[in-house]
């Protein structure tokens, strides 16, 4: 084989296997963050009898991770936005009425500016409306940030050619929890999970074509499930399973009772009815390490 048919049949391996990935336009305009199958079914929850006024004061992170090397050592591993996307949730939920809290004395602030510019004779005309009270306080924050729970490969290399391909599987895990204001007493709390999973493939060639022809080659790609989009993602979960309890305890009212089998609902009933179905039997068993055994 020639050396020409040979760098030929080689780049040809080396595309092949990384060409679907390749950047075709590497300048993008921005667009809307993209709509997953949760966020599908939190806009399409059922009405509720009534919106609820409810406030968040802050969605934390409270893990205490920070991006893995080399990226960087002080950048957090999670966005630090939980409350702005609980906000967002709750708003395209259509459940609740949200309030500003955590920017509330920015809020105040500029009421007072409105008020000092009052004069008596626009006073009736610009009187600002009392701010609205708040009957629930939704609180929680991301609770864990876990790298490398799983990971894995797989390589081939035959005279000098090789193809290989790489996995790992991080998780993130939120808590949220709904507070009666008027009594502090905590409705219902919800942890969710959510896996971001990461795959690098590569090939790359090394081998003498000729007595003093060396032919080096190397192509690849990397993906990476983003991790805000993970953490929207469970955080949007867990307001629909907050609602979901929330409808089957009678905390809150349907507009429609027959609307409690809404395939939305029942979605996220079963989801937790098969939780505590995987709770009894492996207490039957008398297994005590749970996690382990539903992994």
């Amino acid at each position: 084989m020639s050396v020409l048919k040979y760098t030929l049949w080689i780049g040809t391996f080396l595309l092949a296997g990384c060409n679907s990935k390749m950047p075709m336009q590497p300048i993008s305009s921005p667009t809307l963050v993209p709509a997953t199958s949760v966020y599908r079914d939190l806009i399409n929850l059922p009405v509720p009898a009534g919106k609820i006024t409810a406030a968040v004061y802050g969605f934390r992170d409270q893990t205490g991770q920070y991006k893995q090397a080399p990226d960087s050592n002080l950048s957090s591993a999670v966005t630090q936005g939980g409350a702005s996307i609980l906000l967002k949730a709750m708003k395209d939920s259509g459940w609740f009425i949200p309030v500003e809290r955590e920017g509330l004395q920015n809020l105040l602030t500029e009421r007072k500016v409105i008020r000092a510019l009052e004069t008596p004779q626009n006073a009736q005309s610009i009187q600002l409306p009392n701010l609205l009270p708040a009957s629930l306080i939704l609180e929680g924050g991301i609770l864990s940030y876990e790298s490398n729970i799983r990971t894995g490969g797989k390589g081939l290399r035959y005279l000098g050619v090789g193809l290989s391909g790489q996995y790992r599987v991080d998780q993130v895990t939120v808590n949220l929890r709904a507070v009666d204001v008027r009594t502090g007493q905590v409705f219902n709390s919800v942890s969710t999970t959510k896996t971001i999973y990461s795959q690098q493939v590569s090939s790359n060639v090394y081998r003498f074509v000729s007595f003093k022809g060396l032919l080096e080659a190397d192509a690849g790609y990397t993906e990476n499930e983003p991790a805000q989009l993970c953490v929207t993602d469970a955080i949007q979960s867990a307001l629909i399973h907050l609602i979901a309890q929330g409808t089957k305890e009678g905390v809150w009212k349907l507009k429609a009772e027959q609307d409690l089998a809404h395939p939305v609902l029942q979605a996220y009933l079963s989801e937790q009815n098969k939780q505590i179905s995987q709770l009894e039997m492996l207490e039957k068993k008398g297994e005590k390490n749970f996690p382990q055994k539903w992994k």
